[in-house]
């Protein structure tokens, strides 16, 4: 893996939030159950994790064939389950509101970047009562104007424009989240604990690794991280 250069610490954390923060599996594929037996079709729980973390325009695009129609079809039938109950099957990772506490004290600001649509990611922060830590929240368009990874990243740095590439990083367990990272000039960490494989994550080349909370805690704490 190639050496990151002389970064300064990470004054700037960018969380994605499925697979990251939270565990959402099971009101992800419930939601996604509900709407391919809306849609007639068969559902194999095993095969939905890959739903978790992309946007749901795309997954239902490729692994099903759906037309726009189609696939806004399913997107509505999607809804109509997370909002009333798949939202609320999900939990926060052990030690994920500490590792946002431990930030907040040391002076780091915390945002956060999901494919999830803003006004579902602002329920959830709420609902784990750890909004409070975040500078600010860049979420999908309920539309489908804004959904791709790099897309909700560009907005989130228009919106903050001190943001500095330089001492900012993304991290997620995405492939997407990587490759947003570097198009955009951000360091990345990517997390094994949650959806993506490390195998998948490696091919896109983030900065680092983090198998587990406590170690992306001492990752984003590290005063002088190139050391680590």
């Amino acid at each position: 893996m190639p050496k990151q250069k002389n970064r300064p610490p990470y004054r700037h954390i960018i969380f994605d939030l499925d697979g990251t923060l939270t565990d959402s599996a099971a009101g992800v594929i419930g939601s996604v159950c509900y709407a391919l037996q809306k849609m007639g079709l068969e559902a194999d729980t095993t095969e939905l994790k890959t739903f978790i973390g992309p946007p749901l325009q795309r997954s239902f695009r490729e692994r099903y064939g759906f037309n726009e129609e189609q696939v806004w079809q399913a997107i509505g039938y999607f809804r109509e389950y997370y909002r009333e109950k798949g939202i609320y099957e999900n939990r926060l990772y052990p030690g994920a509101a500490e590792m946002l506490h431990s930030l907040a004290g040391a002076g780091k600001r915390i945002y956060l970047a999901t494919s999830k649509a803003t006004p579902y990611a602002e329920t959830i922060l709420k609902h784990f009562a750890i909004d409070r830590y975040f500078s600010f929240l860049a979420g999908a368009t309920l539309d489908g104007a804004r959904v791709e990874k790099k897309d909700v990243l560009a907005h989130l740095l228009e919106e903050n424009r001190g943001l500095e590439p330089a001492n900012t990083v993304m991290v997620g367990d995405h492939r997407d989240d990587i490759i947003g990272a570097r198009k955009f000039g951000l360091a990345s960490i990517a997390v094994t604990y949650g959806y993506g494989s490390e195998e998948e994550l490696g091919r896109e080349r983030p900065d680092r690794f983090a198998r587990s909370i406590p170690e992306l805690t001492d990752l984003l704490l590290a005063p002088d991280h190139l050391k680590l």
